[in-house]
């Protein structure tokens, strides 16, 4: 699943039609996602405009395939989306070639904003609101939910539609973050601008109600911080200083967690078909760029997708799980879901 959010506005998400917005009037939206592959199970299907059948699937003669255009080519009102991939890899390589090599300080302070975002996209985004695996205090939840904005996971509301749509879809023709469709590049970065973003109002009905679009509107001002906020350093360490700590708090930062983020659809998605978790691998090599935050280990999560732990073994390095455990204790989260370890998966 995409680690990185669209970057259109929320309102725009929860009331434009998509391929993905498709009819509500013959498929339920997602009111309860205590198991979201079965609500879309029920119905009678019915076709949008480009083919695409509302169960997700695509019938033979009308397949449409947007892996197969340029890589230049936007979904509507995706232009934001590779506008920000493209300006973050620009400045990343442009600084890297003029300025000095940054100090160790600054690479720990990037790794420490890292860490936090990421602690934000796997425990509030993925696990909280999109699993409901673990309620958070409402407080924690703001604060993880920013941290996961400042490092490019995007509007909490697209995060998690896409997320749902993904799980109720895996591995079949309507899954269009797969590998199996478009390729590796496909799935770690191009159908982020290329693949219509699925609808809030249908995916996460729960979070509409809760006034998430309000994070959508908080988008452009948070990223902005998140890219310049290095340049605040400039009076204390001079402007030569000031631009290497922009280029690492900012761009060179945020590449790294967009190419980890999205590691989660490419590399953890490689796997065969056919098993009890479909494509999803463990991936136990990227568990250090994933800062140990149990991402890697994505074949648990398919296993049981409403568990809060995803690392099952001990070896099986999991902050985010230890961060709820330790939240729990402090009165700070509550109704953790899975507590039982799952069957045993491969490494």
């Amino acid at each position: 699943m995409l680690f990185f959010g669209s970057t259109h506005s929320s309102q725009e998400a929860v009331s434009s039609e998509s391929p993905r917005a498709s009819s509500t009037r013959t498929r339920g939206a997602v009111d309860d996602v205590d198991n979201v592959d079965s609500a879309f199970e029920s119905g009678t299907s019915a076709t949008t405009p480009d083919g695409t059948l509302t169960d997700g699937t695509l019938p033979a003669g009308a397949r449409v395939e947007p892996w197969k255009r340029s890589w230049f080519y936007r979904a509507p009102g995706e232009t934001p989306t590779l506008v920000w991939i493209l300006g973050i890899h620009l400045a990343s390589i442009v600084g890297l070639v003029l300025l000095p090599m940054p100090s160790w300080w600054l690479i720990g302070a990037a790794l420490a904003l890292c860490w936090l975002g990421g602690l934000g996209t796997t425990v509030a985004y993925h696990r909280a609101l999109a699993h409901k695996s673990v309620v958070l205090n409402p407080m924690v939840e703001r604060a993880l939910v920013f941290f996961a904005m400042f490092n490019g996971s995007g509007n909490p509301l697209t995060w998690v539609a896409n997320h749902r749509y993904h799980h109720a879809h895996a591995d079949k023709d309507g899954d269009v973050s797969s590998p199996r469709h478009g390729g590796f590049w496909w799935a770690h970065l191009r159908w982020l601008w290329q693949a219509e973003q699925a609808q809030p109002a249908r995916y996460c009905p729960d979070l509409v109600k809760r006034n998430y679009d309000r994070w959508g509107r908080a988008q452009v001002p948070v990223l902005a911080l998140s890219v310049f906020g290095g340049l605040l350093l400039v009076p204390f360490i001079g402007w030569i200083g000031g631009l290497v700590a922009f280029l690492v708090l900012g761009p060179l930062r945020l590449v790294f967690a967009l190419h980890v983020q999205c590691s989660v659809n490419s590399l953890c998605h490689l796997g065969p078909l056919g098993l009890a978790h479909g494509s999803a691998l463990n991936v136990a090599w990227i568990m250090p760029f994933h800062l140990g935050q149990g991402e890697n280990w994505h074949a648990n999560h398919h296993v049981c997708a409403n568990d809060a732990r995803l690392g099952q073994r001990w070896w099986q390095v999991d902050a985010g799980w230890w961060a709820i455990a330790l939240m729990e204790r402090c009165g700070l989260a509550r109704d953790v879901r899975g507590r039982k370890t799952s069957t045993a998966l491969q490494p």
